[in-house]
């Protein structure tokens, strides 16, 4: 499982995890926090599902959310920047899409980007999710956690032995 793969690499490096959600409103890390262990990796987590929160509390730019809505690639990458310095952690998860029932803001059902937020800079990856609401919430989850340890093992490959 991811969240444990996670968890064990971040706790084995000394690092931390902190974690702003959107659609996902705390799933991460809920999902991060089963894993035995954790409390010595994860720093917190805003939920930000209100896109003024968005701003107020994870420091996306309102002149951000105001161009492009709170589904954007930057605007990921944003909320994680945002919980890794908010919160104080090494590493920033986040998650914003449309979970649906219905399209949001010209944005279709499905549509979601996860990011990560680390010492060597940002990723944003965007989904195509279908089904219904739940399950397009609980695949988002999956991703995020499989970029974060995707982003985890770049550094360590990268890292001279």
């Amino acid at each position: 499982m991811a969240a444990a793969a996670a968890v064990h690499t971040l706790v084995e490096r000394g690092q931390t995890l902190a974690s702003a959600e959107s659609l996902t409103g705390g799933l991460v890390a809920a999902t991060v926090v089963e894993i035995p262990g954790v409390s010595a990796v994860f720093r917190g987590g805003l939920v930000v599902y209100a896109t003024d929160l968005k701003h107020s509390l994870a420091g996306v730019p309102e002149e951000l959310l105001a161009a492009r809505g709170p589904v954007d690639p930057d605007v990921a990458r944003a909320l994680a920047e945002g919980a890794r310095r908010r919160c104080g952690a090494d590493w920033g998860l986040a998650t914003t899409g449309v979970a649906g029932p219905e399209p949001q803001g010209g944005k279709p059902v499905g549509l979601v980007y996860v990011a990560v937020a680390g010492p060597p800079g940002a990723t944003v990856r965007e989904l195509r999710l279908s089904g219904p609401r739940e399950r397009v919430r609980t695949e988002s989850v999956t991703a995020a956690l499989n970029l974060l340890v995707d982003s985890l093992r770049a550094v360590s490959d990268a890292t001279p032995a």
